[in-house]
């Protein structure tokens, strides 16, 4: 017999998160007792609360459809018009088991609890398998919205059944669910996904695989122009660059430890001849394996060795996104190599100029700078070692007091093997999310007994900075696409001109336009198209082209063009010399603005 258990706090006073958490976890009950109304051999599973709102994932009949979203929806109102209570109570695990002997999702969950730790909510006539952690009754549940239908597993693994997850969002205003709203309007207005499609930036083939980006020429252009940058910057302080395999043998990621914690986010190993191979996942293991390939002095020191290295992780195919979340991506590395600590301090603060320097030149503002720290509980996920973590700690604290960066701190974030500085990005949807990091290591050099040669001529253990500027390739273009909707600055826009011909006499001039362009290496195309000019003009506005040329016969004489500007700005009639020298200077400026 279940036994009620009476709330100990009242729903009001609560802090705004934990409202909000029981609003949404409410919800998700209020959600499951209208699809069981819907459908009554609905099999259940779990219906958690999010940063957004809610989902309920169940096992269905049918697959639903917009109209049922729009039933549940209704159904969910009147339920939360009756008022009904939310009443926890306990039962033992027998009459759990007997009470949803029809429910195997359930019965799965209760295999993993304890006897005496099973406790159930009801409301109205609906009972559920829960924790706890509700509204005092149905009206007090906030604004909310069903949003969207989406597959999911079983406990997220492909192994098991595949589920349907009924999203929805929920705000304890309206005005903040409206909010929210319009947020996702705007993430679909700059989701680069859509944007990336039709400027032809990259593409993603089934044949080929999730997860796998195909750089078409107009995002190859784009990211070579990234590449040369930051290869320039970095020599320019004093990084040498190297390029590394792709593979490495299993016993390289075993030493270093990415074995024990990436194993299962690691593509299959290769093996062949009594040999096994892994895709790397990591770029450092190769960097300390240049580093160890010879002894160095402390003269030298720091060593910092950089590249454009490949990377392979094995995202579940429901996971990869665009060009943000890939299973192969090119990441901008670099490992730094120091004597001490105090070296270390010098090369993280030079790092975070950098990403400043970077960032600034990029027009990015919308991040902050997360600590991440360990837990010194959690010795299955972090190396054990506590003397360890709270030198590495306090060096990055030291730091970012020492530059005055705003930051704040996030306990069990770090690394495996040590602290690290995240930058963290908020995306066009509202996301927070890691752009990069600058970690500090002490571990992997005792793991791979590192040594160099110190002042005193006796051998040293190393300390390795690890770091990113730009992230991925991939994650920074896709950042970039919607930061800009597809307006990318001169320097880095695929065509940077169009020269259009009002008619086809025009066409020799125009090409001569061109030319004169190029040789300052800008991009040039020209509109030979037997289109009509306001349709050539169009549709360089489509692709988001910063210029345009429109020549005729007045232009040719003149030796000038028509000069328009991506949005709708006509400059009129500008000698093309003039062109050509604002241009390059705007390019070789990266100016963020054009004809400024």
């Amino acid at each position: 017999m279940a036994d009620a258990i009476e709330p100990k706090e009242d729903f009001k006073s609560l802090p705004k998160e934990e409202r909000l958490n029981r609003m949404r976890h409410s919800a998700a009950h209020v959600l499951a007792e209208a699809m069981v109304e819907l459908m009554p051999d609905a099999e259940l599973g779990i219906g958690p609360p999010i940063d957004t709102g809610f989902y309920y994932d169940f096992r269905l009949p049918r697959s639903l459809t917009p109209e049922d979203l729009v039933w549940l929806d209704a159904r969910m109102r009147k339920s939360m018009k009756g008022k009904h209570r939310f009443v926890m109570s306990s039962l033992s695990k027998a009459e759990a088991q007997q009470k949803w002997a029809g429910q195997p999702f359930k019965l799965d969950l209760l295999a993993d609890l304890e006897e005496g730790s099973v406790t159930q909510c009801s409301h109205a006539e609906f009972t559920d398998l829960c924790r706890g952690g509700h509204v005092g009754n149905t009206s007090q549940i906030g604004a909310f919205k069903l949003m969207s239908i989406a597959g999911a597993y079983w406990r997220g693994s492909e192994k098991n059944p595949q589920l349907q997850r009924v999203y929805g969002a929920l705000f304890e205003t309206a005005e903040e669910l409206a909010e929210y709203e319009h947020q996702l309007e705007e993430a679909r207005r700059r989701d680069h996904r859509r944007i990336g499609k039709e400027l032809k930036i990259f593409d993603l083939i089934e044949n080929i695989g999730p997860g796998h980006v195909i750089w078409l020429p107009n995002g190859a252009t784009i990211r070579r122009e990234l590449v040369r940058w930051i290869e320039d910057l970095e020599i320019e302080r004093g990084y040498q660059h190297v390029i590394t395999p792709n593979v490495g043998k299993r016993e390289l990621y075993e030493r270093s430890g990415h074995w024990d914690h990436y194993q299962e986010s690691m593509y299959p190993v290769m093996e062949r001849d009594g040999e096994e191979y892994c895709l790397r996942p990591m770029n450092c293991p190769h960097h300390i394996m240049v580093f160890e390939s010879e002894l160095h002095s402390y003269r030298e020191l720091p060593i910092r060795i950089a590249e454009l290295g490949n990377m392979h992780r094995w995202e579940k195919s429901g996971q990869v996104t665009g060009m943000s979340r890939v299973r192969i991506m090119t990441l901008n590395d670099a490992h730094i190599f120091c004597a001490n600590e105090a070296m270390v301090e010098a090369e993280v603060e030079g790092v975070l100029a950098l990403m400043e320097h970077v960032y600034g030149t990029l027009g990015l503002k919308n991040y902050r700078y997360r600590l991440s720290l360990g837990d010194p509980e959690n010795k299955e996920k972090y190396v054990d070692n506590p003397p360890m973590w709270e030198m590495g700690e306090s060096l990055l604290r030291r730091v970012l007091d020492r530059v005055g960066l705003e930051y704040f701190e996030a306990k069990d974030e770090a690394a495996f093997y040590g602290p690290k500085i995240d930058v963290q990005f908020q995306t066009a949807a509202g996301k927070d999310e890691t752009l990069v990091t600058v970690q500090v290591d002490f571990h992997l050099p005792a793991q791979f007994e590192l040594e160099y040669i110190g002042e005193d001529g006796a051998r040293h253990q190393p300390i390795i900075v690890h770091r990113g500027v730009l992230s991925t390739m991939e994650r920074m273009v896709a950042l970039l696409i919607e930061e800009y909707e597809g307006n990318f600055p001169l320097w880095l826009s695929p065509v940077q001109a169009v020269v259009i011909p009002i008619a086809d006499r025009h066409i020799e001039y125009a090409e001569e336009v061109a030319r004169q362009l190029s040789t300052a290496k800008l991009r040039v195309d020209v509109d030979s198209r037997g289109e009509r000019m306001n349709a050539k003009i169009r549709d360089a506005q489509l692709r988001k082209v910063p210029y345009m040329l429109v020549v005729g016969d007045r232009e040719a004489e003149a030796q000038a063009a028509a000069l328009r500007i991506r949005g709708g700005g006509d400059v009129g009639s500008v000698p093309v010399t003039e062109i050509l020298s604002r241009l390059r200077k705007e390019r070789d400026e990266k100016s963020l603005t054009l004809w400024g």
